[in-house]
């Protein structure tokens, strides 16, 4: 796994806190009846070496083509998170908000479903979720979101957060399945306030292992941008799994473990430290999985990094996370993830 955490040219941390404003735009259009909506304006070139032609449907045709876009705000008449606005396209679809937290009846628990059953050759999805001030919230996807095999062409998926002032939000969807011969692009913006706290994570297992199939996928590509308020950029990590072109059982990238994952934590940077120490601390007990937290530049969060050998050993450790968190930015108690 290649990763890159960016703080200036370098990626040195300096002593003076410069400012640096990132290119934001990661799709070639703004209008959403436009395929270039949907459309990664930043598609790498390993990802893109794989763009021929489709035989059936076209990229941005109707059924090619999936969008959710969210907005949720807390309600003081109701003291709650409520959903203001909701828009979806396509297979892409969320469930109404429900309050299943006891130590905390404000947080909205919603779950992204997707009738497909997974993301096919030349589909380009695309989600657009934003918290307004207070709000508070919790999302995850309703199963795995598998890869399907490719013959032509690839796959892409743009994620975009959006959080005002003092909001909250949990982002663990489950693990990605890439299937045999499948590639797929992944950019994920997450623009967070500096009074706000944002986890977001993924999970990438080998493949259909039960089916035969460990690191049989072309290319599995997953960038994460960070920016605050005011569009400075924070942090950029790119992870690059290319099982066909290098050894991902090398020392330094899997080893000998299958299931790689990611958590990215952006916070008040008065808490960093603090939760920093207790994550490490927690996850340094756990003999299942190979675990630790990093800093990001400024002081403006964390990234841990994770490996295992199965999903379950791994989204404990991340519920760890965002138990860890929770308590210390809401001093409020997680229960847990429900799903029948």
């Amino acid at each position: 796994m290649a990763s890159n955490d960016i703080n200036g040219s370098d990626g040195s941390i300096g002593s003076s806190k410069e400012t640096i404003v990132a290119d934001i735009s990661n799709n070639g259009s703004d209008d959403t009846s436009s395929p270039d909506f949907y459309i990664p304006s930043d598609t790498p070139p390993e990802v893109l070496a794989y763009g021929s032609e489709l035989q059936q449907l076209g990229v941005g045709r109707a059924g090619k083509i999936g969008a959710l876009t969210l907005k949720l705000e807390y309600d003081d008449d109701r003291r709650k998170t409520i959903v203001r606005d909701l828009y979806t396209n396509g297979p892409l679809h969320a469930q109404r908000a429900l309050y299943l937290e006891e130590s905390l009846p404000s947080m909205a628990y919603m779950y992204i479903m997707s009738t497909s059953g997974g993301i096919l050759q030349g589909d380009r999805y695309r989600m657009d979720i934003a918290l307004s001030k207070g709000a508070c919230a919790h999302i995850t996807t309703q199963g795995a979101t598998r890869i399907y095999r490719m013959e032509r062409n690839y796959a892409t998926q743009i994620i975009n957060v959006d959080l005002e002032a003092d909001s909250y939000f949990e982002f663990i969807p489950d693990q990605i399945i890439p299937y045999r011969n499948s590639r797929f692009y992944q950019t994920l913006k997450m623009r967070v306030h500096d009074s706000a706290t944002m986890i977001y994570s993924e999970m990438v297992v080998p493949g259909r292992v039960a089916s035969g199939e460990s690191f049989e996928y072309d290319i599995c590509y997953m960038k994460a941008v960070g920016l605050n308020q005011v569009d400075q950029l924070r942090f950029t990590d790119i992870a690059i799994l290319e099982p066909r072109e290098r050894n991902l059982s090398q020392l330094g990238i899997l080893s000998d473990r299958t299931v790689v994952g990611s958590v990215y934590l952006i916070c008040p940077t008065s808490a960093v430290k603090s939760i920093k120490e207790e994550i490490n601390s927690t996850l340094s007990l756990n003999n299942d999985v190979m675990a630790g937290a990093s800093i990001m530049p400024y002081n403006s969060g964390m990234i841990v990094r994770l490996l295992g050998d199965g999903v379950s050993a791994l989204r404990a450790a991340i519920f760890d996370v965002v138990r860890i968190t929770r308590k210390a930015i809401l001093n409020a108690e997680f229960s847990g993830i429900r799903k029948g």
